[in-house]
């Protein structure tokens, strides 16, 4: 019995059918896809009027008291030391905004009563941002 060698043909794959299928999905998926018009919002945005006034509302508060114990809010002067005068002036600059810092200096010769004035008319309308300026003495240094 003789036996003969065969000889062995490679495997091979048939890409042909495989793009035909890719293809066929391609065109199926391009033609089913439904394209949705977005719906646009038409919005009527506000005018400016050119005729109101803004007032500006500091960006800090500074108290000042002088040996006299003059208060000065934002560098104008008060009429008097009277605790509902520092009130109003201190609604009036801050536009009732308590979150401003405030910052009180005195002279060093300013009665210390005053600035304890100042400090607790300043806490009853709800600033906490509060600070006390002090100056270096240049003969010390």
């Amino acid at each position: 019995m003789k036996l003969s060698l065969r000889i062995k043909e490679e495997p091979e794959v048939n890409m042909t059918s495989l793009i035909d299928v890719v293809l066929l999905l391609l065109i199926f998926f391009m033609v089913s896809t439904s394209f949705v018009k977005q719906s646009k919002i038409t919005i009527q945005l506000p005018q400016a009027d050119s005729t109101a006034v803004i007032e500006d509302v500091p960006e800090k508060v500074d108290i000042m008291i002088t040996e006299q114990g003059t208060f000065l809010v934002n560098n104008r002067e008060l009429v008097n030391s009277r605790p509902e005068t520092i009130r109003n002036a201190l609604e009036s600059v801050s536009g009732g905004d308590s979150n401003l810092p405030l910052t009180i200096s005195a002279d060093a010769n300013a009665r210390h009563q005053h600035v304890i004035t100042a400090m607790d008319v300043a806490g009853k309308l709800g600033f906490t941002r509060i600070s006390i300026a002090t100056i270096n003495d240049p003969a010390e240094q």
